[in-house]
């Protein structure tokens, strides 16, 4: 078994481990949400590589000249469009667009439980292994920087911390898991804690 075919099958059995949907809600039970509350549905993609220093996860921080989540660590994705023919092909359609990734450069392996967002998205994570390398090309308008971390270390409970901030004048918490000069957090960080939960350590 080739190192890549070891990685896939370790991801596939990640995917296929007992799971359930997250909220950017999960640390904070003193939030009522609107029971008539209506969702949009949305997609990202992890892309996972596997590079000569080991295996890796892009992520990308987004334009400090967006309205929403500007300066952000995010996965490359975005809210589903008509054309879409589901949740897959909107984080492919997604991450060519933010980061120059083509489609056919990635192997989808399934999808993890979906995440319900403060901004009233329905987020499905899409887990992809690259097939091949991959240089980035970020799109300026939205995306500031792309970026790698190792795979190993976002999916590490142990790395997980939880802070607390003020928003909308209520004390919230919410997961962390920084690396280097990167902050991450919110939904980005819960989605990788859930996706640790199911990965074999």
């Amino acid at each position: 078994m080739t190192p890549r075919d070891a990685l896939r099958s370790r991801l596939l059995g990640a995917i296929a481990a007992p799971g359930r949907p997250s909220s950017d809600y999960d640390l904070n039970k003193n939030i009522a949400l609107p029971p008539n509350r209506r969702l949009r549905a949305a997609a990202v993609l992890l892309p996972i590589a596997l590079e000569p220093r080991g295996i890796r996860l892009y992520l990308t921080k987004r334009s400090s000249r967006l309205k929403h989540h500007p300066g952000q660590v995010a996965f490359p994705g975005g809210k589903l469009d008509e054309a879409d023919l589901g949740p897959e092909a909107a984080a492919l359609r997604e991450a060519h667009e933010e980061i120059g990734l083509d489609p056919a450069n990635v192997e989808i392996l399934g999808t993890l439980h979906s995440h319900e967002t403060v901004t009233s998205f329905d987020v499905t994570p899409v887990v992809g292994l690259l097939r091949d390398s991959f240089k980035p090309v970020p799109e300026p308008g939205e995306v500031q920087e792309v970026f790698t971390v190792p795979l190993g270390l976002v999916t590490d409970p142990t790395r997980f911390t939880i802070e607390t901030r003020n928003w909308r004048g209520v004390s919230r918490s919410f997961y962390t898991v920084p690396h280097g000069p990167y902050y991450i957090w919110g939904a980005t960080a819960r989605i990788l804690r859930s996706f640790a939960d199911r990965i074999p350590q």
